[in-house]
C-alpha cells in the first residue's frame, strides 16, 4: 500500500473477545464457531473498511491509515473467508488476485456497441464538425463536454446490484474478450459501488485501462533487469497486461482505469453527459482527471490548447481530447454511423517529430498487392517508442519529398501510432545518394509491377506469397471471419510450407498438416480446425470483408449485404446497378464487378462452397418494386410526434430514399413537423413539395408517392 499519513482511526473494528474468542494475530487468526449473522456482520465491516481505504489511497491519493493497520484488516478478512468459505463473495477485496491461469479468453457480445471515434487534427475541421452539428440540430450553441483522450485500452464494465460481475475489451465494437479476472486486479476499479447511494440495478460502464508513466518506467526497468523485453510504450504495456492469461501476472503490473460513460439498461439516464459522469464519480468509479463543460466549440478548442500545453508534464499519456455533444437527446437526433457516432470527435494533438537518417528504402507488399516504400532508419525515440522504420506511402510521395538513402529526415508518429517520414532536412556538406526508382518487379515473387495512380501494384496475386499471407490474415481477422488462433505467425508457416495456396485451401487442412507447424500439438491443432469449421457458416457482410475486395470495408459490406441479400445476387450485379446504391461510387462499383469477373476469384469461391462454406442470407430483402422512393431525396424538419427523427429516416431509407440535412434544388420532399424552422422557408422559396406529418404518415403506410401542385 505504501506509507499512509495517519494511523488507523480507533472507531474502526477492534476485535471483541466475546464474539471471536481470540484477538487477531499478525498471521492467520482462527475463529471458533459463532453465529452466522455475527460472522457476516464482521465480514461486512472489514470489507467496507478496506474498500474505503483502497479508495482513499488509490483514487483520492489521501491515505488515512498505515500499511501495518491496512495489512491487519486484510489478513483478518482473509482468515475469516478461509474459515467460512461459503460466506466469501465476488466483491470481496481478497478476490482482486486469484484463480488459475486461463487457456484462452472467452468471447463477449456487448450489450451496447462500443463505437470508435472519427478524429481530426486541425481547428478548421473541428469548427466544420460544429457547423454540421448546429445545422442539423438547428441550434446556435449545442453545448459540449470535453475530456482528455487517454492512450489506453477501451473496456466495458458490468455491475449488477452494485457488484462488478464482468469486464470485456472493446474488440471489434460488437464482440470483445472477457477479461474480468484481470480487471479485478486493478486497485482503482471498485468491485462494489459505493454504499449509501442509489445506483441502477444493472449498469454497463465504458472506461479506459491505462498505465501511469512513472509506473510504466518502473515496470520496464524491472523487465530489463530480469532480462525480459521491455514494452515499447504505456499503451502496449496496458494492452499486453490486460490480455495476460494469468491474472496473477496482471496483478504485478500497475494498471489503472478511468470511466467516462455509462450505458445502463432499464433506467433513465441524466439529461447530459457531464451530469452522467458526475453520477459515476458519486458511485465510487474513477472518472477523467480533467474534464470541462463547454457551452460553445470555442471553449472546447481552448480546453484542447490547455491540455496540449500540459501534455508533456502529465503523469499519463494522452493523444488529444474528445469533444461530445453534452445532451443525450441531441445525440439521439444526430445518430450514428456504422463505426462512429455523429455527435462526437477526437481532436488529436500534433504528432511528436524527431530527426534521424535513412539507411535504406525497402518495398513492403500488402495483401492487395500494393507496394509501399518503407524507410529503414537509424533508431530514434519518439514519445517513448523506438522507431526504426517509417512509411513513405508511395513512389510519387518519395519523389515529391526527394528522400534518398543517407538523407536526414524528420519523422513523426502519425496519430502518435504509425511512424511517418515528414520531410527531408538538408544538412550542409551532406553527400546525397541517387534518387529512388520504383521497382519494375515485385521484391517477393518477381512478378511485374503496374502503376495505378500513385500506387504501384504487384501483378502476382495468388502466386505472390506476401499477398497471400496478407489475404489470409485479413480473412481470419475479427472483422471478417474471426478465426481464433489463425494469426500472423501461423499464416506465414502455412504459406511458406505450401500448405495453403489460396483462401479455400484453409478448409482442406487436417491435424497432420498443422502438426508440421512450430508451436502446434494435437490439442491446439484440433482447436484451430474447430475454429476454421465454425467459420464455414458466415454472415454475408463478413464474407465480403474477408474476401478482401478493394474499397469494400465494414460499412460498404453491410450496405451491399442489405441490398443484395445473397452473394449470388451480388456476383450478377452490374456497375450500373451498383451505382444506384447510396454510398457506392464509381471506384467501389468497378472494384466489386472486376473482383467477381476475375476467374481465379470465382474458382476460389466455388471451391469454398464445395468444401461446405455457406453464406447466411439477410433475413429480409426489399426488392426494387418494394422501394418506391429509389432516387428520391428527403429533408426532415421540426418535431414529428408519431415518428422520432431516426425512425422516419430509417423508414425512408428502407423504401429506397435518401435523407439529407439541408434543402436544395435536388430535394424532392420536405417533411415538416411542428416548429419547422428555416428549412421550411427554403423549401417554399425553391418550390420543394412539403409534406405535413399526416401526409407523411399516410405515405409511409401506403408506399405511394403523393401528388402536389409542385409536381404537376
Amino acid at each position: 500500500m505504501g506509507t499512509k499519513s495517519e494511523v488507523m482511526q480507533p472507531n474502526l473494528f477492534e476485535n471483541n473477545p466475546d464474539e471471536t474468542g481470540a484477538e487477531s494475530s499478525s498471521n492467520s487468526p482462527q475463529f471458533p464457531a459463532v453465529s452466522s449473522s455475527k460472522v457476516q456482520r464482521r465480514l461486512k465491516e472489514l470489507k467496507q473498511a478496506i474498500r474505503r481505504h483502497d479508495d482513499l489511497y488509490y483514487v483520492q491519493s489521501r491515505p488515512k491509515i498505515s500499511d501495518a493497520n491496512y495489512d491487519e484488516l486484510f489478513r483478518e478478512l482473509q482468515a475469516l473467508e478461509n474459515q467460512y468459505p461459503d460466506l466469501a463473495t465476488p466483491d470481496s477485496p481478497t478476490q482482486r488476485v486469484g484463480g488459475a491461469p486461463l487457456a484462452q479468453f472467452s468471447k463477449v457480445t456487448h450489450e451496447f456497441p462500443l463505437l470508435s471515434l472519427d478524429s481530426e487534427m486541425d481547428e478548421e475541421s473541428v469548427l466544420a464538425f460544429d457547423q454540421r452539428v448546429r445545422r442539423e440540430l438547428e441550434l446556435n450553441q449545442p453545448g459540449y463536454s470535453a475530456e482528455p483522450k487517454y492512450d489506453g485500452l477501451s473496456v466495458a464494465l458490468t455491475y449488477d446490484n452494485g457488484i462488478f460481475v464482468r469486464g470485456a475489451t472493446r474488440g471489434n465494437g460488437t464482440i470483445g474478450e472477457d477479461v474480468t479476472h484481470n480487471l479485478r486486479t486493478i486497485r482503482t476499479l471498485p468491485l462494489q459501488l459505493r454504499q449509501g447511494v442509489t445506483y441502477p440495478p444493472h449498469l454497463v460502464v465504458r472506461g479506459e485501462v491505462f498505465m501511469r508513466l512513472p509506473d510504466f518506467h518502473t515496470l520496464n526497468r524491472r523487465l530489463t533487469e530480469q532480462g525480459e523485453e521491455p514494452f515499447a510504450n504505456p499503451r502496449n504495456a496496458s494492452s499486453g497486461t490486460l490480455r495476460q492469461l494469468d491474472p496473477a501476472i496482471t496483478s504485478t503490473r500497475p494498471l489503472t482505469i478511468t470511466c467516462y460513460d455509462f450505458m445502463s439498461s432499464g433506467v433513465e439516464r441524466p439529461s447530459t453527459h457531464f451530469e452522467a459522469v458526475t453520477y459515476l464519480d458519486s458511485w465510487g468509479l474513477p472518472i477523467p482527471q480533467f474534464r470541462r463543460h463547454c457551452p460553445s466549440i470555442q471553449e472546447a478548442l481552448e480546453f484542447h490548447r490547455e491540455m496540449l500545453e500540459q501534455r508533456d508534464v502529465l503523469p499519463f499519456e494522452i493523444d488529444g481530447i474528445v469533444i461530445k455533444i453534452d445532451r443525450f437527446d441531441w445525440r439521439t437526433a444526430l445518430g450514428e454511423k456504422s463505426r462512429s457516432p455523429r455527435w462526437a470527435i477526437a481532436f488529436k494533438f500534433p504528432p511528436r517529430k524527431e530527426l534521424t537518417k535513412v539507411q535504406a528504402i525497402a518495398m513492403s507488399v500488402g495483401r492487395t498487392g500494393a507496394l509501399t516504400p518503407i524507410a529503414l532508419l537509424d533508431p530514434v525515440e519518439i514519445g517513448g517508442v523506438t522507431v526504426s522504420r517509417a512509411s513513405l506511402h508511395n513512389a510519387e510521395e518519395v519523389a515529391r519529398k526527394d528522400v534518398r538513402v543517407g538523407d536526414t529526415v524528420k519523422v513523426e508518429r502519425a496519430g502518435d501510432v504509425i511512424p511517418d517520414v515528414v520531410e527531408r532536412v538538408p544538412v550542409p556538406g551532406e553527400e546525397r545518394g541517387t534518387p529512388f526508382r520504383p521497382p519494375t518487379t515485385c521484391p517477393v515473387c518477381q512478378s511485374h509491377t503496374i502503376q495505378e495512380g500513385p500506387i504501384l501494384y504487384c501483378t502476382g496475386q495468388t502466386v505472390c506469397s506476401a499477398q497471400l499471407k496478407g489475404s489470409l490474415e485479413h480473412f481470419a481477422s475479427k472483422g471478417a471471419l474471426n478465426i481464433e488462433g489463425l494469426g500472423k505467425k501461423t499464416v506465414a508457416q502455412l504459406v511458406d510450407k505450401g500448405l495453403v495456396k489460396n483462401l479455400s485451401d484453409l478448409y482442406m487442412l487436417g491435424v497432420d498438416d498443422l502438426l508440421q507447424l512450430e508451436g502446434f500439438a494435437k490439442k491446439s491443432a484440433t482447436q484451430l480446425l474447430g475454429e476454421i469449421e465454425k467459420s464455414k457458416n458466415v454472415p454475408f457482410a463478413r464474407i465480403l470483408i474477408g474476401l478482401g475486395i478493394r474499397h469494400v470495408g465494414t460499412h460498404i459490406a453491410k450496405v451491399l449485404a442489405k441490398k443484395f441479400v445473397s452473394l449470388d445476387n451480388l456476383m450478377r450485379a452490374t456497375e450500373e446497378e451498383l451505382l444506384q446504391i447510396r454510398d457506392i461510387g464509381p471506384e467501389i462499383a468497378a472494384s466489386v464487378t472486376h473482383f467477381f469477373q476475375e476467374s481465379r476469384n470465382l474458382k476460389v469461391w466455388q471451391h469454398m462452397e464445395s468444401l461446405g462454406v455457406r453464406v447466411q442470407q439477410e433475413a429480409t430483402v426489399l426488392m426494387p418494386h418494394a422501394q418506391p422512393l429509389t432516387g428520391k431525396i428527403f429533408v426532415l424538419t421540426g418535431t414529428l410526434k408519431g415518428y422520432p427523427r431516426q425512425e422516419a429516416k430509417r423508414r425512408i431509407e428502407e423504401l429506397g430514399g435518401r435523407v439529407t440535412s439541408h434543402v436544395s434544388k435536388q430535394t424532392d420532399y420536405l417533411v415538416a413537423g411542428e416548429d419547422p424552422g428555416s428549412k421550411y422557408d427554403s423549401a417554399t422559396a425553391l418550390g420543394v413539395p412539403i409534406l405535413d406529418e399526416h401526409e407523411f404518415s399516410l405515405f409511409m403506410h401506403s408506399g405511394n408517392l403523393l401528388s402536389s401542385s409542385s409536381d404537376e
